[in-house]
C-alpha cells in the first residue's frame, strides 16, 4: 500500500493565477488516489503548492516545511463534493479561495468526496453517510502519512466547508481518529496515519441533524409561512427560483411538540457562558440560552450599524442614536422569515437531503429521528442511532473518543434561516466550555453562505500558524 499512496514531487506542473493585481505563482498537482481501494472516480484529491517552497523560497513568512496545510472541501447539501482547483466553472467551486491560500503561503489540498446521490451503477449506493467523513479523514491520512514528501506541515492541517461542507469540517475537528470508522478507512486502503487536524473553519455548518428539527420549532414556532429558493445548475451556473408556502395544519400540530423537545435537551448539555453561569431554558422556551443568541445578534448589528449600516432594515431591531438597544426576537424571525416546513430536516416523506444522506447500500432514505418514524407518512426505516450520533459533532465533545481540534472558528450568518441559531450557538459553547481556542460570530444580513471574508480568515490563521 505504501508504494501506492507515495507523493511525487516531479508530477506537478507549473501555474498562475492574479489577486488585487498580483501574480501568485503554483505547483498544481491533480487527480491523485489518495486510497487504493477506491469505490468511485471522486475519490481523488488535488494538491496545490507556492512555487517559492521547491526553491528554498518563503511566501508571507512560511517555508516548505513550516506552511499550514488548507483543506477546504466543496460538500453543499450533503452531496458529491468534488475535487476544487483555480478557475473550475462548476457552480460548487471554490477557486478564488485556494489561489488567496496559495497567495498566503498556505499549502493547499482539495480531496473529493462521495455524496448522498452516488452509487455503483448496479442499484446499491455508495455515498450515504459516513461516506463523505471517511473520505475525508482518508485524504488528510494521506497528507500525513506524506510528512516530509508533500509540502507543508502536517500538524497544522485547517479544515474549511459551509453548509454541510461546514459540518464536514467541524465534524473532522471533532472526531480525529475516532474508532467507529477504522473499519471503513481500512477497506478503502486508506493510508496508515492519523486524521486528526489542528484547526476547524465551518460556515454555516449544518450539523447536529438529530436535534436540528427541535431547535428549528424553537426558534420558529409560530411563524407559519415559508420562503425559500429552488437552485437549479444550468451550465454551471446556479439558477435561484423563489419559492413560497404555508405550514399545513399537521405542521403546525407538530410544530409545537418539537419546540417543546428542544428544552430539555438545551438542559442536558450543561451549557455555561463565558463568565461559568448555566445556560438553559424553560418549559416555555424562555431563558437564558436564548439571551444569550439574542446578545450575539445584538453585538453583530452594533458592528454593522458602527460600520455605517442601515440596520433597521429588519424589523425587531431597535436602535436609539448610535446604540442597539435590543433585538425582539419575534419581530427579528418574521423579518429574515421561516424557510423550512415541519420538521425541517427530517422530512417526514423522507423527501429532504438528511434523510436521503441517511439511506443505506440498498435503501434511498431513511428517518433519522425517532420523532420522524413515529410520524411518518411512507413506509420508512429508521437509521441507526450509532451511525447518527458518529456523524454528529457534539458527539465527541459529550463523551471523550477522540482527538477533537484545539482552534475552531465558526460563522453563522443573522439572516441564516437553513438551521436554528440554537445549533452553532450550541457547538461553539461546549467547546468553549472544555476549554479549545473558539472564535464565533454570527456576521450581520448575511445569509447562508462561506468564504465571505477570505482576508480574516487567513489571518487568523497567520495568528495560529506564524
Amino acid at each position: 500500500m505504501a508504494a501506492g499512496l507515495r507523493f511525487d514531487e516531479a508530477q506537478g506542473q507549473m501555474q498562475t493565477a492574479t489577486v488585487d493585481g498580483q501574480t501568485v505563482t503554483y505547483r498544481a498537482f491533480m487527480g491523485i488516489s489518495y486510497v487504493t481501494m477506491p469505490v468511485d472516480p471522486i475519490q481523488q484529491l488535488n494538491v496545490f503548492v507556492p512555487e517559492a517552497y521547491f526553491h528554498g523560497g518563503s511566501v508571507n513568512g512560511y517555508q516548505r516545511v513550516t506552511a499550514p496545510i488548507f483543506m477546504p472541501n466543496t460538500v453543499g447539501g450533503y452531496l458529491p463534493g468534488p475535487a476544487d482547483f483555480p478557475g473550475n466553472p462548476d457552480a460548487f467551486s471554490r477557486g478564488e479561495t485556494i489561489i488567496q491560500a496559495l497567495q498566503r503561503g498556505n499549502v493547499v489540498v482539495s480531496a473529493g468526496v462521495r455524496g448522498r446521490t452516488q452509487n455503483d451503477g448496479q442499484g446499491q449506493n455508495t455515498g450515504k453517510a459516513p461516506a463523505f467523513i471517511v473520505d475525508m479523514k482518508a485524504a488528510v491520512r494521506y497528507v500525513k502519512f506524506n510528512a516530509g514528501r508533500l509540502p507543508g506541515n502536517p500538524e497544522r492541517i485547517i479544515t474549511n466547508g459551509t453548509s454541510a461542507g461546514g459540518a464536514t469540517s467541524a465534524l473532522m475537528g471533532a472526531s480525529g481518529n475516532a474508532d467507529f470508522f477504522e473499519m471503513r478507512l481500512q477497506e478503502l486502503g486508506a493510508a496508515l496515519a492519523t486524521d486528526d487536524v489542528f484547526a476547524v473553519s465551518a460556515y454555516c455548518p449544518i450539523h447536529n441533524l438529530e436535534h436540528a428539527d427541535a431547535a428549528y420549532e424553537w426558534q420558529f414556532n409560530g411563524i407559519t409561512q415559508w420562503h425559500r429558493q429552488r437552485i437549479r445548475v444550468d451550465g454551471g451556473r446556479k439558477i435561484c427560483t423563489p419559492v413560497h408556502g404555508q405550514l399545513t395544519p399537521q405542521e403546525q400540530q407538530l410544530s409545537p411538540q418539537l419546540k417543546a423537545a428542544f428544552v430539555p435537551y438545551l438542559n442536558r448539555l450543561a451549557l455555561k457562558d463565558a463568565a461559568g453561569n448555566p445556560l438553559s431554558l424553560g418549559r416555555d422556551g424562555e431563558g437564558s440560552f436564548k439571551q444569550l443568541i439574542l446578545r450575539v445578534l445584538k453585538d453583530s448589528a452594533q458592528q454593522a450599524l458602527n460600520a455605517g449600516q442601515d440596520v433597521t432594515k429588519y424589523a425587531g431591531v431597535v436602535v436609539q442614536g448610535k446604540t442597539v438597544t435590543r433585538i425582539d426576537w419575534p419581530q427579528y424571525l418574521r423579518a429574515i422569515t421561516r424557510m423550512k416546513g415541519v420538521p425541517a430536516f427530517d422530512a417526514l416523506d423522507l423527501n429532504s437531503p438528511e434523510a436521503d444522506l441517511f439511506g443505506n447500500r440498498l435503501t434511498a432514505a431513511r428517518h433519522f429521528t425517532p420523532f420522524a418514524q413515529a410520524h411518518t407518512t411512507v413506509p420508512a426505516q429508521l437509521a441507526d442511532a450509532d451511525l447518527v450520533a458518529a456523524v454528529n459533532p457534539l458527539t465527541y465533545l459529550l463523551k471523550k473518543q477522540s482527538q477533537v481540534a484545539r482552534h475552531w472558528r465558526i460563522r453563522h450568518g443573522a439572516a441564516d434561516r437553513d438551521t436554528a441559531f440554537a445549533i452553532p450557538m450550541i457547538l461553539a459553547t461546549k467547546l468553549q466550555n472544555q476549554g479549545y481556542d473558539v472564535d464565533f460570530a454570527m456576521p450581520w444580513a448575511t445569509p447562508h453562505s462561506g468564504d465571505y471574508d477570505l482576508p480574516a480568515l487567513f489571518d487568523w490563521i497567520d495568528e495560529l500558524c506564524q
